[in-house]
């Protein structure tokens, strides 16, 4: 992730090509240096456009939510390829129809994964009645055994295993979704031992629902 200030973008015959969007993909020209906070953007090339994040208020809140999320969990000016890829195919894929949800909690599984926080989804032979979620273990535990653990119910944890098997969320309970979206979120929280604004927005107009 890169934060900078684009240099001479406003003058008539400039370098940058359509405006700078944390939702666009582009090609751009910086100039970096560690110890700056701001960096220097002298060229800019907008090569795609995601027009519905734009036009709709929970797309908008998920695509903003996957931004966030990489900006919080790599270090300032590190490239990630798989990340980079990742986030581009989930914004394509809302571009062409997909339910937000789903699509951001593919993300969100992908970004944990490739950070080293991949969460422990195999329950073994936990009762369901006593299926938790420990994010200090990092994974489905028995809450018999982990006291400080937060439930789950037995649907969001086989959502949890679907995802990390790689199959499509698309084909899980909705409501599976959201639980398992908000208990990533709380997870995410204690990694980064902050507040995550954005995907607090995406996910609590949705608790009624759950």
């Amino acid at each position: 992730m890169l934060r900078g200030l684009a240099k001479g973008a406003r003058r008539e015959r400039s370098s940058f090509s359509g405006g700078i969007d944390m939702l666009a993909r582009g090609e751009i020209v910086a100039v970096t240096k560690p110890d700056r906070e701001l960096q220097t953007l002298t060229q800019w090339t907008l090569l795609q456009i995601f027009r519905r994040p734009h036009d709709e208020l929970e797309t908008n809140l998920y695509a903003l939510a996957m931004a966030e999320l990489i900006q919080r969990f790599l270090p300032p000016l590190e490239p990630h390829e798989a990340l980079f890829d990742a986030m581009l195919a989930s914004l394509e894929r809302l571009e062409e129809g997909e339910r937000p949800a789903p699509e951001f909690l593919r993300f969100f599984f992908t970004l944990l994964r490739e950070t080293g926080h991949e969460p422990r989804t195999d329950a073994g032979e936990i009762p369901p009645a006593r299926l938790a979620f420990s994010a200090t273990d990092g994974g489905i535990v028995d809450h018999a055994q982990h006291q400080h653990s937060w439930r789950m119910r037995p649907e969001t944890a086989m959502t949890l295993a679907h995802v990390a098997a790689g199959q499509p969320p698309e084909l899980c309970d909705p409501d599976a979704v959201d639980r398992a979206i908000r208990l990533l979120t709380a997870y995410a929280r204690t990694i980064v031992n902050d507040d995550l604004v954005t995907l607090r927005l995406a996910v609590e107009p949705r608790r009624k629902h759950a």
